[in-house]
């Protein structure tokens, strides 16, 4: 697997398939444990048809987190190239002011912590996501 990144107009809308988003609430880092996996992961997901990747990340982030008051911005494109294929996603960052007392979809647990969980789902791709957003000079 090869990871790289792009500014945001670099790659056309059409191929962003993805949006994941780097989450913080009150100072600490969310992290998302789905109920089929003993690991965590930034939220994030597939766009939908007619979907913008804007209200992909906001509808992700909803469901996966349970966060009902947030302000989500873009940072960049993720290119995640398997079998000569690549695919797009586009990165956000997002600050939760509020969640609601229950999950409603295939999260099994929320994790708001200093630092980072004991174990990734895609270590690869959050390593590139973490040092990308250090080259940048965005706290993470």
């Amino acid at each position: 697997m090869k990871i790289k990144t792009y500014e945001l107009d670099e790659i056309a809308d059409e191929l962003l398939i993805i949006a994941m988003i780097v989450t913080k609430c009150n100072q600490k880092n969310v992290y998302v444990r789905h109920r089929e996996r003993k690991t965590y992961e930034v939220p994030g997901g597939h766009r939908e048809l007619n979907e913008s990747i804007e209200d992909c990340a906001k509808r992700e982030l909803m469901e996966e987190t349970g966060a009902t008051e947030f302000v989500i911005k873009p940072i960049f494109t993720l290119g995640i190239e398997e079998n000569g294929i690549e695919d797009y996603g586009q990165l956000f960052i997002a600050e939760v002011e509020e969640f609601a007392s229950e999950l409603e979809y295939e999260m099994e647990e929320v994790l708001c912590i200093d630092g980072e969980p004991r174990e990734y789902t895609y270590p690869s791709i959050q390593l590139a996501i973490k040092e990308e957003l250090i080259k940048r000079g965005v706290k993470y």
